[in-house]
């Protein structure tokens, strides 16, 4: 058999052989640096026998899915030692994830000194070297095996697969657990690892299920690497909006009012209102016509759409479905029915179009109280939605129209550097799941392709993760643990138009059925908030700053004009207060920066003599004195600019 190498490099065998014997065929450095292997583009563990041609990749812990081989271990190790110390306690699941692994147990909930006497077990369990050795068994016996080891988690994962399964498992000297796999060879493999936190997690995700105990650690390659790791997580932990947010008082929660219902305080109003304003004008200025439509709509609204069949579980329904007298509503999840409606009321021929309809949209999603986060993931969230009914010859330069203004979004926010681009496409094994047949959603996929690429877009595609009515663009973004959200979307619909019969008259007098770009130019503003914390620290730009100057008087004498001096800023459009506590100047001074507000005007005797101010700011620390006239012009200019300063490394160290 003939064995091809990444570099292109050919093998010849005469005999089947492991992954691993060819890796040390290789060379012994990168056999005992190996993880895992790729054969033929599948990923496989180190004992799989190689008996035919293929292409075949040796993966270290330096290759993401070889990275994932070693923290898939790490959470069997994990398991193990549970299970050594709390044998009453019932396995569910323990993949591993972009920031290391997790694994779920039917317990208590563990305190931080159980981690550490869980931790203690595992390097024991490591040390012990144990060989994970791969077995299967059919349904039926793999179903058996758990139930006598006393595991109904796996019970259940075993029984929802098909009849004639076959089971894997993997076992590690005294403990077996039910997996796919791939693993490291043994358990030495783990050499740097850290158990991070324990949480509560609903069984398979379902608030509707028992709640677990989630154990979240990480592993890697070497202690350098989770040093690192672990300085960047202390760092995140500084930055997380979860944190951040509430401390700055730009949001909070209450049990009372619910999860998913974030209270926006005056300050995230404040930046929030600023980043509307803005997204309005905006879309005004290329040529979108504002919208204001119900929160609420009639069942049937949603069954034209299909969304009634597609989406009522992420909905939340007013009124009794079983009832035939009652009237039954919904609060939307969407506002893409709605404007249909505003386009039917009159009739529209080929010179209409396109029509851009924007809204700044509140909408409702009954997510799972599990996944519930902060700002990022919330049942009521606002959106700058937009909906473009488009000719067919239309299509590319309005779609490329729409990347423009979310790149424009981004780059003004400067979150330009912090996201990728997904061509989100459909599923072809459930076809069932999608409206349309699959030659209108290759034609229409491929359409798209075309466009990334004439725009000259970077991108990734992903199966899967279409909306049921058509591909889209996903802009995506990670938050400071590394969970990627999406965050800007850009959809190409090809099939509400016929649902809810939309046409255009064209030039021949004949009725055509426009397409329809579904799109948000920022996306949602709560979640859009939370990456601005993070990616700021909460030292936003000067534009978007909840309080962008404090004057702070060296004594009471000079309160006057530090008022007069606020004023003035105010009567300019400028955010200002005035700090007229009686405290030293260097508190006041500290008590700014603590507020991360980025310009402080301290004034005195020769402030107001001169009819100046003394500046400091956050980007260059003391800027010396300037005519109060003149820090407005500069101010002014920086706010109406959007522009985003440099904080010099002095400064930032303070």
């Amino acid at each position: 058999m003939i064995i091809t190498l990444k570099d292109g490099t050919k093998k010849e065998y005469a005999e089947a052989k492991s992954a691993y014997d060819i890796a040390l065929d290789i060379s012994e450095g990168l056999a005992r640096a190996a993880c895992a292997a790729e054969a033929d583009g599948r990923v496989v563990d180190l004992r799989t026998v190689i008996d035919s041609d293929c292409e075949l990749n040796i993966l270290t812990a330096r290759d993401e899915k070889g990275l994932a081989a070693l923290r898939h271990t790490a959470s069997h190790v994990l398991a193990e030692a549970v299970k050594r110390l709390y044998p009453e306690a019932k396995l569910a699941i323990g993949p591993s994830i972009d920031t290391g692994f997790y694994y779920d147990f039917d317990h208590e909930p563990f305190s931080r000194e159980d981690l550490d006497a869980i931790e203690k077990e595992m390097k024991k369990i490591i040390k012990e070297g144990a060989r994970l050795e791969k077995f299967t068994l059919p349904r039926a016996e793999a179903m058996a095996y758990m139930e006598e080891k006393g595991e109904p988690y796996k019970v259940e994962l075993i029984r929802d697969l098909p009849e004639d399964a076959v089971i894997s498992f993997y076992k590690q000297g005294g403990f077996t657990d039910l997996c796919a796999g791939p693993h490291l060879m043994n358990t030495k493999g783990v050499k740097a690892f850290k158990l991070i936190s324990s949480s509560g997690a609903y069984w398979r995700g379902n608030e509707k299920n028992k709640m677990l105990a989630r154990i979240y650690g990480t592993a890697y390659s070497t202690k350098d690497e989770l040093n690192e790791h672990l300085r960047q997580m202390e760092e995140a932990k500084k930055r997380d909006h979860n944190k951040l947010g509430r401390e700055m008082e730009i949001f909070t929660t209450a049990d009372v009012i619910g999860q998913g219902l974030p209270l926006i305080m005056p300050k995230g109003e404040i930046i929030i209102r600023t980043l509307q304003r803005w997204i309005e004008d905006e879309e005004e200025k290329r040529g979108y016509m504002r919208t204001k439509t119900p929160l609420v709509a009639k069942k049937d609204l949603y069954v034209i759409s299909d969304h009634w069949n597609h989406y009522k579980e992420g909905m939340f329904v007013l009124g009794d479905e079983e009832d035939p007298e009652s009237e039954v509503f919904a609060l939307r999840p969407m506002t893409c029915p709605f404007q249909y409606y505003v386009y039917k009321a009159s009739q529209k021929s080929y010179r209409d179009l396109p029509c851009r309809y924007g809204e700044t949209s509140t909408l409702f999603r009954n997510e799972d109280s599990g996944e519930m986060h902060g700002l990022t993931r919330v049942r009521q969230f606002t959106i700058s939605e937009g909906h473009l009914i488009v000719r067919p010859d239309q299509i590319e330069e309005e779609f490329k129209g729409c990347v423009d203004l979310a790149k424009y979004c981004l780059t003004t926010l400067g979150l330009q550097d912090d996201v990728t681009y997904r061509l989100s496409l459909w599923d072809p094994k459930n076809p069932d799941k999608y409206l349309g047949t699959v030659e209108t959603w290759n034609e229409v996929q491929d359409m798209m392709r075309k466009i990334l690429d004439h725009i000259g877009l970077e991108y990734t595609e992903a199966e899967g993760e279409s909306a049921f009515y058509g591909p889209k663009l996903d802009i995506q973004a990670k938050n400071v643990y590394g969970k990627e959200d999406t965050m800007i979307t850009i959809q190409l619909d090809m099939f509400l138009a016929e649902r809810f019969d939309m046409y255009y008259v064209d030039k021949d007098g004949e009725k055509k059925r426009p397409f329809i770009i579904h799109r948000t130019s920022m996306g949602c503003y709560e979640r859009t908030l939370a990456w601005l914390i993070e990616k700021y620290a909460g030292m936003f730009p000067t534009w978007l700053c909840p309080e962008q100057v404090r004057v702070l008087p060296i004594s009471e004498k000079f309160h006057d004009y530090a008022h007069k001096v606020m004023e003035q800023l105010k009567d300019n459009g400028i955010r200002a207060s005035v700090d007229d506590r009686s405290e030293k100047i260097g508190y006041k001074i500290r008590e700014s920066r603590l507020d991360r507000v980025p310009y402080m005007l301290v004034v005195g005797a020769k402030e107001e003599e001169d009819g100046v101010v003394s500046v400091r700011s956050r980007y260059k620390g003391d800027e010396g004195q300037k005519e109060l006239q003149a820090f407005i012009d500069d101010i002014c200019r920086e706010i109406r600019t959007k522009e985003i300063r440099r904080i010099e490394a002095e400064e930032q160290s303070k």
